[in-house]
């Protein structure tokens, strides 16, 4: 059975509201877009890299999905991680978007997305990973088909934005698996949930 990680960038109050370009989410009238940018660093880029080989599948929300598609299929080759987000399989879960999907490697989940995301993760391979995608995280979450949190803490408070746990649910206890700080103050934590 193959895993499914989330990955997610959170300022300290929870905010995951477009951390990488100002204009990539306003939704809102969210004013803080990019506040993720300053944080990069050399030990934060080695630490996502150490989980590359481990991820043989990408898993958006559509909004996540055309960020990406806009960017990747035009970075620079010698950009960290342009060849991994370009080559390895990416999955998206739309009801407006329509086959074909223009980024290479990209396929339209069919169905429920939890009965579809439940059958990528009976198939043979390694880990699937969901980038941003906060809506779809929390349905993942919800139908308990999250096997790992990969959080990145940002040493940051906007005090508004989306979160990507703020609409209630039940209890969910998870354990911390691994920790890592980065020198810009970015707290890289693994969570599994305690089933």
């Amino acid at each position: 059975m193959r895993k499914l990680v989330i990955n997610e960038q959170l300022t300290l109050d929870g905010v995951m509201q477009a951390p990488g370009d100002p204009d990539e989410d306003r939704s809102g009238g969210f004013e803080h877009g990019g506040w993720f940018r300053s944080y990069f660093a050399e030990d934060l880029f080695r630490i996502i890299g150490e989980s590359l080989p481990e991820t043989d599948a990408f898993l958006f929300g559509r909004r996540t999905y055309e960020i990406m598609a806009r960017y990747w299929p035009y970075a620079p080759e010698g950009e960290p991680f342009t060849h991994i987000m370009n080559n390895t399989p990416k999955y998206v879960a739309s009801t407006t978007l329509a086959e074909p999907l223009e980024w290479k490697g990209s396929t339209l989940l069919q169905g429920p997305v939890p009965d579809a995301v439940a059958a990528l993760k009976r198939e043979p391979g390694k880990h699937i990973v969901v980038l941003g995608s906060g809506e779809l995280a929390r349905t993942l979450s919800e139908h308990d088909l999250v096997d790992e949190y990969g959080i990145m803490i940002t040493p940051l408070l906007l005090g508004g934005g989306k979160r990507l746990f703020d609409h209630g649910g039940r209890k969910r206890p998870l354990r911390l698996v691994d920790s890592k700080v980065t020198s810009t103050g970015v707290i890289y934590a693994s969570y599994e949930p305690g089933r």
